[in-house]
């Protein structure tokens, strides 16, 4: 038995997920919406699926797709790619393993931000590398050269950047993503940048992916996801870009993998790429409103809620609500005994965790919502 796996826990989304069906409550905890997805894609997939034959499409992907994801971001972020420098997944955390097998060798340093999502880490290390974590803290999560300098070393050969970050739904500014830039240049280094999140954003701000920095077009691996730019997470459709000289290792990493991505779904994300801007703009303008009502109703009863930027989470910091408690045992009673389902912060951490922050997400219909405050409120009592 391989001890790097045996030794991995299941993932806190599927614990905290399972705990809620166990205990019939609100899940708040795994970021999946139950409102929100344009139905004109979904439609599409059905027709796609009943008319069109079911068979192994390309493997890296169909060209229409290809095509649409170069088209999309030429039009949304006025970067450049040819659909030859797209690969399309089956899902971003396909997309990132592919990416990171291809480019990893053993022994090679991987700078990598913590909070993280928690498939980074388990596929580094199949691949051989060595994690050097820069840690973010609350409340306001920054990246500062001081950090980077200290984790960068003459071993570093790949960095992995999630901009809007999850956990903590921050949004990078421009002087942050400059001085990644200039490290990952000055030490000569590879940007994997998971961007699933690119178009959850709110107040109106905008989107800059890392490939757009000074330097960066030519070591930036872009990833992208059809689940959270429709709201169909269940899909796992996902692509690369890259430039030519990567998307190929890339690719024939892929082919390993899943090598290719149902058909039907693959034409349907293709058709919803080539929406109009006021979709994009209503599909934020929706999810904007959902945040606003669940941090309105945390404030309300008490919580101190950080800043949400993007993605579909808010965090409570337990410690500034007067919760003297940490957030594993925070979110194990509040599932347990006031019935709703929250994701802790620590485990997003490899070392020395933050422990007094959760996660919930506002991706839910009002009436969801709602339970979820009356759940909120209840274990809020439990602690005085």
């Amino acid at each position: 038995m391989n001890p790097l796996f045996a030794n991995i826990p299941t993932t806190i989304f599927e614990r905290m997920s399972m705990l809620a069906r166990e205990h019939g409550a609100t899940n708040l905890g795994q970021g999946f919406p139950d409102f929100g997805w344009p139905e004109d894609v979904v439609s599409r997939a059905a027709a796609e699926l009943t008319g069109a034959a079911s068979q192994y499409p390309p493997m890296r992907g169909l060209p229409e797709l290809r095509q649409a994801v170069a088209d999309h971001y030429r039009a949304h972020q006025q970067i450049d790619y040819s659909a030859e420098q797209v690969t399309i997944t089956s899902g971003a955390t396909e997309a990132l393993a592919a990416a990171l097998l291809a480019l990893i060798e053993p022994g090679d340093e991987v700078v990598l931000f913590q909070p993280l999502y928690d498939a980074y880490v388990p596929i580094i290390r199949r691949a051989g590398g060595i994690p050097r974590f820069v840690s973010l803290t609350p409340p306001d999560w920054r990246i500062t050269a001081e950090a980077l300098g200290a984790a960068f070393t003459d071993r570093t050969r790949l960095v992995v950047f999630n901009n809007p970050h999850n956990p903590t739904a921050r949004l990078f500014d421009a002087e942050e993503l400059r001085v990644l830039g200039e490290a990952c240049i000055r030490h000569d280094v590879v940007a994997v940048s998971d961007e699933v999140w690119e178009h959850v954003l709110f107040d109106d701000r905008r989107f800059v992916p890392l490939s757009a920095v000074a330097g960066m077009k030519d070591r930036t691996v872009k990833v992208g996801s059809a689940g959270k730019i429709f709201s169909l997470t269940g899909w796992k459709v996902g692509w690369i870009l890259a430039p030519d000289h990567l998307a190929g290792p890339i690719a024939k990493a892929h082919q390993f993998l899943t090598f290719t991505t149902p058909p039907n779904l693959q034409a349907a994300a293709a058709f919803g790429l080539g929406k109009a801007p006021d979709y994009f703009a209503g599909m934020r303008s929706n999810f904007q409103a959902a945040r606003d009502v669940m941090d309105q109703g945390l404030r309300d009863i008490g919580y101190v809620t950080l800043p949400s930027e993007g993605t579909y989470f808010l965090c409570i910091d337990l410690a500034a609500s007067g919760i003297d408690v940490d957030d594993m045992h925070f979110c194990l009673r509040a599932v347990e005994e006031a019935g709703v389902a929250a994701i802790p912060i620590s485990p997003f951490y490899e070392d020395d965790p933050v422990r007094n922050v959760i996660r919930l997400c506002f991706a839910k219909k009002d009436e969801t919502i709602e339970t979820g405050l009356a759940g909120m409120k209840t274990v809020r009592a439990l602690f005085g």
